[in-house]
């Protein structure tokens, strides 16, 4: 593997407990984890997450990972970067129409991809965010020599952001963190199916954290071990055919994010029923209980498993 992916970790930014507050809001946490943080640019980066291309690398670092179908019924990853960075993240692989409405909570973020179906171009120019793909930041990119094309392809998530100054800080994107509600059910796995692709994730009470598997296999990294989350929503969603294909003519699937619909949300060994809402693209998504009340997180890492209803 190539230095970018031996290279020191950064020092992690502590996590602040159970009780991280509200959404942030200049509290000096960050309104995507909870934990302590000095705020910073929001990096999203597509990640592959295909069997060729594990174990991924910088994953763990993320704030947030959003779990989304791609063509064949397979998965891609979504990580979503601010309050610590990672020194490189991939494989990085294409963008997909849902990402632009995915995107627009964050206000303008920047995005690392790959590339994208040409007829998609015109919507992501048009969209506020900052396209990073090699061809926009190609110092930022480096090609692994151990892995085949197109598994191989790296970011720098800091030299990324160079070339994306106006790139917008870490918003409210609508998580609230705090003490778990009433209720729940004791739950130790919980797992999600796609036609081609399994997530599933596994309550580990030493180091409370839900453990992430994929596929059936532990889900781990090339610098940080198992990839592991404080809270895990499992949000239901329409998972639709969007008017794009891929390079093989495939469908390309399209999952809307806005509206509102049922979730369970996994913390803390429990699993809470929820309903969420987000009217429109530019609002954040609130997670409430079945009886209207916001629903509190674990403070550390979020996972966004788009789930098909």
């Amino acid at each position: 593997m190539l230095g970018l992916l031996a290279a020191v970790l950064l020092a992690a930014v502590p996590a602040c407990g159970g009780d991280g507050g509200d959404g942030g809001d200049g509290d000096g946490r960050s309104p995507l984890t909870g934990e302590a943080a000095e705020p910073g640019p929001v990096l999203a980066v597509k990640v592959d997450n295909v069997g060729p291309a594990r174990p991924q690398t910088g994953v763990g670092r993320a704030d947030v990972v959003y779990v989304e179908q791609v063509e064949g019924g397979l998965t891609r990853l979504m990580a979503v970067f601010s309050s610590r960075l990672p020194p490189s993240v991939g494989p990085v692989r294409s963008a997909r129409e849902t990402d632009l409405d995915l995107l627009r909570q964050y206000g303008s973020p920047a995005l690392a991809y790959s590339g994208v179906q040409a007829k998609l171009q015109p919507a992501i120019d048009d969209a506020p965010l900052h396209p990073l793909p090699p061809g926009r930041a190609e110092d930022a990119y480096e090609r692994s020599d151990n892995r085949a094309a197109p598994h191989n392809l790296y970011v720098r998530p800091a030299a990324a952001l160079r070339h994306a100054p106006g790139a917008d800080d870490a918003p409210d994107i609508g998580f609230r963190f705090g003490p778990a509600p009433s209720g729940g059910r004791e739950t130790r796995v919980r797992r999600v199916t796609y036609p081609a692709a399994e997530v599933a994730f596994s309550w580990s009470p030493e180091r409370r954290r839900w453990l992430v598997s994929m596929d059936g296999e532990p889900a781990v990294t090339t610098d940080g071990g198992r990839l592991a989350a404080a809270t895990v929503v499992v949000q239901y969603v329409d998972i639709a055919d969007s008017h794009f294909r891929d390079k093989f003519g495939n469908v390309s699937p399209l999952t809307r994010t806005t509206g509102s619909g049922t979730a369970l949300v996994l913390r803390d060994g429990r699993s809470y029923p929820a309903r969420w809402q987000r009217p429109d693209a530019g609002d954040g998504t609130e997670f409430t209980t079945e009886s209207g009340d916001r629903l509190n997180f674990a403070a550390g890492p979020v996972w966004v498993v788009f789930a098909p209803w």
